[in-house]
């Protein structure tokens, strides 16, 4: 069986989601199964062989149900592959420059194998009024500032890492199928 990957996002208006979409693409078609879900709708990561966790960053920082995640499956995550990303730098070039905070004690703690921090979008129709007199007040740049050649090129370095559990898995398929093949001839 394939070796299967979950991808677990926390998105407020739907940008993060798009990313974490465009990782699952490439993963799917480097041949891992991939489960892409909201993080907070994700019960148990028992059965997959690699994790990836993504946020949206407000006031910089990661989503609470990211975080939540993270910490309420520390001991599975640091038992598998991790990594971890996050969106939110908006501008030309993004700002804020930087990692979102607490990002480094999660890498830390779940034994993350990276972090990668994607531009973001801001799209004031999908704001509330709360976040609409924020962003007026920080005189936030508007639009779409997200860059997925650099979201490819980070899926395609995961499945990269990742290529040897698919070769096991080929090769535990072919010993399945040439096992069963004997024993049905020997059975005859």
């Amino acid at each position: 069986m394939a070796p299967q990957i979950l991808i677990a996002t926390a998105s407020r208006h739907g940008s993060t989601f798009d990313i974490a979409d465009e990782i699952a693409r490439v993963l799917s078609r480097r041949g891992f199964v991939v489960v892409d879900k909201a993080a907070d709708e994700t019960e148990g990561i028992e059965r997959f062989d690699a994790v990836i966790c993504g946020s949206a960053v407000y006031m910089g920082r990661w989503l609470p149900e990211a975080t939540a995640f993270v910490t309420r499956n520390a001991d599975e995550l640091a038992q598998r592959p991790v990594w971890l990303f996050s969106s939110g730098p908006i501008g030309e070039p993004p700002q804020p420059e930087g990692d979102p905070q607490g990002i480094a004690q999660l890498l830390e703690r779940v034994g993350a194998r990276g972090h990668r921090n994607f531009p973001g979008r801001l799209d004031r129709d999908r704001l509330s009024l709360a976040e609409r007199v924020i962003v007026g007040m920080l005189r936030a740049p508007k639009g779409d500032f997200r860059d997925f050649p650099q979201v490819t090129d980070w899926a395609t370095e995961i499945a990269d890492a990742l290529a040897p559990l698919v070769a096991n898995s080929v090769a535990t398929d072919q010993a399945d199928a040439v096992r069963k093949a004997l024993l049905t001839a020997a059975s005859h």
